[in-house]
């Protein structure tokens, strides 16, 4: 379940970034985004924006991404809980958006603070949930529920001790971090 993932931040160009203010009320906003990995996401912003003004002052976020054109009954959707804030390297994170941009949209260290209007920020996902759609005929949910996954573990090499590899597999099923975790309701 976990290819949901790259798929889905692969093929998406806007996310939703849900932020709260200092006494919690809520807003959520669309944002063109780039991800390095499945485990971070940059955008640009203008620090005065509301969203940034709630990144800096309450750095939880939660993200969804999913494409709004898909048909009734088709959706799929990832659900991110993340910590947001400044990128730690605005120009490698220029670079992964630009690759996203047509030539003629790209950013430039000009278009960033001090001399531009915007700043990079980056989103450090904690967990990945996806949309498991109500029927879905390999889980037993009448309405729609998310699923938290994780990334598939390496195998451990062969050469390794077998007392290894078993502490390792009892770790993998006490910590619940295999590649499916329990459900919730979306």
């Amino acid at each position: 379940m976990w290819e949901l993932v790259p798929r889905l931040l692969g093929d998406s160009r806007y996310l939703v970034l849900a932020t709260a203010d200092r006494q919690g009320r809520p807003w959520a906003t669309p944002v063109f985004f780039a991800a390095r990995d499945e485990d971070r996401l940059v955008w640009v912003s203008a620090p005065g924006s509301r969203h940034s003004r709630n990144i800096a002052e309450r750095p939880d976020v939660a993200i969804t991404v999913f494409d709004s054109h898909a048909p009734i009954g088709g959706a799929e959707a990832l659900y991110l809980e993340a910590t947001a804030g400044l990128a730690d390297d605005p120009a490698a994170a220029l670079t992964i958006l630009n690759a996203r941009l047509p030539a003629s949209k790209e950013l430039s260290g000009d278009d960033l603070a001090p001399s531009g209007p915007l700043l990079v920020y980056q989103a450090d996902v904690r967990r990945h949930f996806i949309l498991i759609r109500g029927g879905d005929p390999r889980f037993d949910n009448v309405t729609d529920a998310r699923l938290r996954v994780t990334r598939p573990q390496e195998r451990p090499p062969m050469d390794e001790p077998i007392h290894s590899i078993i502490t390792s597999l009892d770790g993998h099923m006490n910590d619940n971090s295999g590649s499916a975790g329990p459900k919730e309701q979306a």
